[in-house]
């Protein structure tokens, strides 16, 4: 008798169609959330300065807003976050490196005044750690934008970064999808795996790369820099989110885009790759 091979069952087969439509609909919506968002950002970063200084102020704000929400328990100082943004928008936009780290530098003191005037409840140290935490975390890679906005070809440099850390992203997500096996962060991040981490790393340099093709002043060397920079740290921006999150014991920082998360699920990368771009762009060009 010939061996033939045992068809698994038909609810076997039944669940994988349907994780494979998931998959491929999640994809979709995926797009579907980022394209309206990628508008907005393209026309915020090339129309003027000024429209990218209100852009990521409101940016910053909103996704302060998301962080002290999620640990809401701690009961951060909100204002503080919001006038470090402001204030390091401004002097990013009107000023100098060393007129952003004065604002960063009395962020500490006004988030200190400001707490003392509240009732007092909770523990100092954590509303004082968690609002710091959010301008840390939040205020310093805005300010970095805004300095970034206003060096030669800075509206440019922003577009590459953006690119990098968006087809990384998708690239991760595609690569741990189809070829996911070994777990990345199992403890902060189940879902990410190694291949999807190197699949991102790959894509997110490519990018980069493949955007200054459109760039006579940005030479491939530097472009190769860019890339390798943006497309190694963004996965630590999104794991970094993902620590939080899970010491918060929450699936997503808000509600903005819906059922795909906050403004912060959807720039935790970008947080830490724009710090990285301001300054290899500060240390070539």
């Amino acid at each position: 008798m010939s061996a033939t091979r045992r068809r698994p069952p038909s609810s076997a087969r039944r669940a994988q169609r349907v994780r494979q439509r998931n998959q491929g609909s999640d994809l979709i919506a995926r797009v579907a959330v980022a394209i309206p968002a990628v508008i907005v950002a393209l026309v915020g970063i090339w129309v003027s300065p000024a429209t990218f200084a209100i852009l990521i102020a409101i940016a910053g704000i909103v996704m302060l807003h998301e962080l002290y929400g999620m640990l809401r328990g701690a009961r951060p100082v909100d204002l503080g976050g919001f006038l470090a943004v402001v204030g390091v928008v401004i002097a990013g936009r009107y000023g100098t490196e060393r007129q952003v780290l004065l604002v960063l530098a009395a962020a500490l003191p006004v988030t200190f005044v400001l707490m003392a005037m509240r009732p007092p409840q909770g523990n100092a140290v954590g509303a004082m750690g968690t609002t710091l935490l959010g301008i840390y975390w939040i205020v310093i890679p805005i300010g970095c934008a805004a300095l970034l906005r206003e060096m030669p070809h800075g509206a440019a440099i922003i577009t590459d970064v953006l690119v990098g850390a968006f087809v990384g992203d998708t690239g991760a997500y595609l690569g741990g999808r189809l070829f996911g096996r070994r777990p990345l962060a199992p403890t902060i991040s189940p879902n990410k795996t190694v291949e999807g981490l190197v699949l991102g790393f790959v894509a997110g340099v490519g990018g980069v790369w493949i955007a200054g093709w459109w760039q006579d002043w940005l030479s491939g060397t530097h472009a190769l820099m860019l890339g390798v920079a943006v497309a190694a740290v963004a996965p630590l921006g999104d794991l970094f989110e993902s620590a939080i999150k899970r010491a918060a014991d929450t699936k997503d920082s808000g509600r903005l885009f819906g059922a795909h998360g906050g403004a912060l699920d959807r720039l935790d990368a970008v947080l830490f790759a724009i710090v990285a771009g301001y300054f290899v762009w500060l240390a070539v060009s």
